[in-house]
Order: structure tokens, then sequence, then C-alpha cells
């Protein structure tokens, strides 16, 4: 039977709207089921905390468990391409550090595009790194160490986290923008590197705040600078970096992501939750405790930060020709 033209276009029209319907159906119905976010860190870290936090706040108002489950491993990459590997539906979560943007350059034969196969879906927290150092150390502020460093070339240790870690790339950035000469002492782990910096087996380290901030107001460690363009709420009286070398930033970035092809529609429903999570005053709160500030945005705006902040870290690995461990 030859259906009239106008019918067919009808019966066509509508087909073609059912997967978008199904789509949505389904993004307003989930979650059904748990949801997990992987997080390329040991427990109780930076990172960790910070996906608990918003793993907690998504739990409560969207009615699943969302599970923490941590995957160390390979510079976090193991736990990047777990989630670049799962299935595009929104139960495989991937909690997005700085570790990804520089991973990207930083190891040439991955088995995955970062920024190709992982969807932004929203920015979460940007944190400093503060620069501490011995009391033993000469140099009493970041000027200080700067001029010290520069007449004393190569006789300054800075210990970090590991070879590629956000703290060895805010020396490595250092070095290259205000001239001096340090020689760099990876650990296995920011709690290794602070232990010898405490015993005053390294003179200076980049850190994270949330692992650091006691021993500044205990006076066991002096803060030299921290490392956003702007001053820390939780620390108001340690300068920034940029104050003394103009343009220079390094931040630990936190957010979520998901596989590409994700459905818009899941992608934007954890967004607008995420939003939500960023504009409540106890999350608020908790963020700035840990030495960061909340960062709300849509999952375009993470996208181009996440792709500003690959590129920065890529040229810094090229100029210093590093290499992973």
């Amino acid at each position: 039977m030859k259906l009239p033209r106008r019918k067919f276009l009808h019966l066509t029209a509508g087909a073609a709207a059912l997967p978008a319907a199904s789509r949505l159906a389904s993004a307003q119905a989930y979650p059904t089921r748990p949801v997990r976010i992987i997080v390329g860190f040991s427990p109780g870290g930076s990172t960790d905390i910070a996906a608990r936090v918003v793993g907690q706040w998504l739990s409560e108002r969207l009615g699943q468990s969302f599970v923490i489950e941590n995957r160390p491993g390979a510079g976090a990459n193991l736990a990047a391409e777990t989630v670049v590997r799962a299935s595009p539906d929104g139960y495989t979560l991937l909690l997005v550090s700085s570790s990804d943007t520089i991973n990207a350059t930083l190891y040439p034969k991955l088995n995955f595009v970062f920024l190709r196969d992982i969807v932004p879906v929203a920015s979460m927290t940007r944190q400093p790194q503060v620069m501490l150092a011995n009391p033993s150390l000469p140099a009493k502020t970041f000027r200080e160490l700067i001029a010290y460093a520069k007449a004393n070339p190569g006789k300054v240790n800075i210990a970090s986290a590991g070879n590629g870690s956000i703290s060895h790339l805010a020396g490595e950035l250092l070095k290259m923008m205000a001239g001096v000469d340090l020689i760099h002492v990876p650990y296995r782990g920011a709690g290794p590197a602070l232990t010898d910096l405490l015993a005053g087996h390294v003179q200076v380290s980049f850190a994270g705040m949330a692992g650091s901030i006691e021993y500044l107001r205990t006076g066991k460690l002096r803060g030299l600078a921290v490392t956003t363009a702007m001053r820390s709420q939780a620390l108001p009286d340690i300068p920034t970096a940029s104050e003394f070398v103009p343009g220079y930033e390094a931040i630990s970035l936190f957010g979520i992501g998901a596989p590409k092809n994700t459905p818009a529609e899941i992608v934007d429903k954890l967004n607008k939750e995420i939003n939500a999570a960023l504009a409540d005053p106890k999350i608020k709160a908790r963020f700035v405790d840990l030495g960061g500030t909340v960062l709300a945005g849509s999952p375009a705006e993470f996208e181009r930060l996440l792709a500003a902040e690959t590129e920065k870290w890529g040229k810094v690995i090229q100029a210093a020709n590093l290499k992973p461990e």
C-alpha cells in the first residue's frame, strides 16, 4: 500500500524523534543504579577528598550511590583509561585532575587521547600549590629565595611528589620564568617529600595545601608563595608567586569527566547538580578548608580550561625535556 506523501513524512518525522525522546527519558530517570567515580590516586589525598565531597552531594541529590573507586597507577593514567574504555552511559565517571592535562604530553604513547576521549562534565575547584621552605633556609621570603638561588646556582634542592607531578611542573615553570637553577629531587608521593623537607634533607618544595597547611600554621615549615593568580583565602598572608614573577601560575585543577559519546542530556544533568553543589555554602567552605576555591561553569568552559592547561604544561614539558619515570 502506498502512503500519501503527507502521512509518510509525518511517520518519518515521528520515527526520527523516537531516539531523542528515548534519550531524554533516560536522562530524566538517570541514575537508576550506583555510579562509579574513578580516582587515579590513593585514598586520603586532595583528589580523593574532592571526589568524596561531590560524590556525597550527588548521592543525596540524585538518590543513587556515587561510589568512589581509587585506581592509582601509571601517574593517574590507569584511572583515565578505565573511564575511556567504559560504556558511555553516565555510570562510570572520572575525577579529572591536573595530572591528566600533564600526562597528555608527558606520556607520548598512551592508548587514548585525553582531550578527545574524555567528555568534560563539570569543573569543581582549583587549588594552589604552596612553595614551602624548611626554616633553616637562609631565604625567609619568596623574593629572597629567588635572589639566593641566583647567587647560589645549583645549590637549592627542590622536592616534588614525583617526576611529572604538578609539584614538579610548578618548579620547572618557576625555573623557566624566574631564571633560577634549582635541583629537582623527585619522591614517590607528596608524603615522603614533605617528610624529608621537614627533616631538612631538602630545602624547598611545592605541595598541595591540604597536606601542608598544618605545618605552616605550626611554624614547622615556612610558606613562601602560593601559585594561584590570587592569594588563598586559607592563607591570605602568603603572597602569590606572580607578585614577583609576573604571569606565573600553577594550579591543581579538579573536575568530573565521562567517556566520549556520553549522552549530552546526562552530561548536562550532572553539570547542573555539581554547580548546585558548588553554590552551597557548606561545600564552598569545605573546599576553602582544603585551600581551594570553587570553580563552577559549563561543560564547554571546562573543556576550554582543560585544553589551555594541556597546552601550557605541554610547552613546559617539551622545553625542559621531561620524560616519565
